[in-house]
């Protein structure tokens, strides 16, 4: 077993609230600089540059997890990642089914456009894609699990878009793999303030939207090697397979 270094929140050009800097390349050569082995891409309701920075990642010896960034009907945010190209795209699929349709105004939210590996711009989506889906986190959850998936509540002690300020806990039938906290939370504040954490594995990551943020954020986890099932084990503290420290500012 060996210690990896693990990122696993990080936009891309095409989340609005991303930076135009965040392409594939940069993003993997930030990772590179940050001593990060694992990375996780998770866009706002989107999978679609995910794929790519993979295959980049592959020829650095990064091991990237591809997923989004899910924001559910009540407005929470959530993690979730796939291991297989078919997951993916009916994962893809689903947020296409059941995203609403309000144009993105670049002026006002931002850039939504995917690249290529050099970065040149291949498509727009037109559609924003910060809105809630029309479907609760519980219905988000069952896809996840149904699809063989890891999902984790992001950010659970912010004041806006967690469980903790949208729902005020989780229920004990959600099936979650882990939570996240903020890479700028007091743990010890939070953990007294929200016990229900306790019950939960507990990471945290960047939340990038810029590349000098790649790595701000990471989990150290336990594994024979970076892999989906390796992380996966470690999420659920499974065949020794464990999350082994967080880095926060507190």
């Amino acid at each position: 077993m060996k210690a990896f270094r693990a990122d696993l929140h990080i936009h891309t050009v095409l989340s609005p609230c991303g930076s135009l800097e965040m392409s594939p390349e940069q993003i993997i050569q930030s990772a590179k600089e940050k001593d990060l082995d694992i990375i996780g891409i998770a866009d706002h309701n989107s999978t679609r540059q995910s794929r790519l920075i993979k295959e980049i990642g592959k020829q650095n010896d990064v091991f990237v997890l591809c997923g989004a960034e899910v924001n559910t009907k009540e407005e929470v945010h959530c993690l979730a990642f796939f291991e297989t190209d078919e997951q993916l795209d009916e994962f893809q699929d689903y947020l296409d089914q059941h995203l609403p349709y309000i144009q993105n105004k670049p002026e006002l939210f931002g850039d939504q456009v995917w690249v290529d590996a050099e970065g040149n711009i291949l498509g727009e989506e037109d559609r924003l894609l910060i809105v809630g889906l029309d479907q609760s986190i519980d219905e988000v959850a069952d896809k996840v699990e149904a699809l063989n998936g890891i999902f984790i509540p992001a950010h659970v002690d912010r004041p806006r878009y967690s469980v903790s300020s949208q729902l005020g806990f989780i229920s004990p039938d959600l099936k979650v793999s882990a939570l996240e906290v903020s890479r700028i939370a007091n743990l010890k504040e939070v953990l007294e303030r929200y016990s229900w954490i306790k019950n939960y594995p507990v990471l945290t990551n960047s939340d990038a939207h810029v590349p000098e943020d790649i790595g701000a954020g990471y989990s150290t986890f336990l594994l024979e090697a970076p892999g989906f099932n390796e992380i996966k084990k470690a999420l659920h503290n499974e065949d020794g397979r464990k999350i082994i420290s967080i880095s926060l500012k507190f």
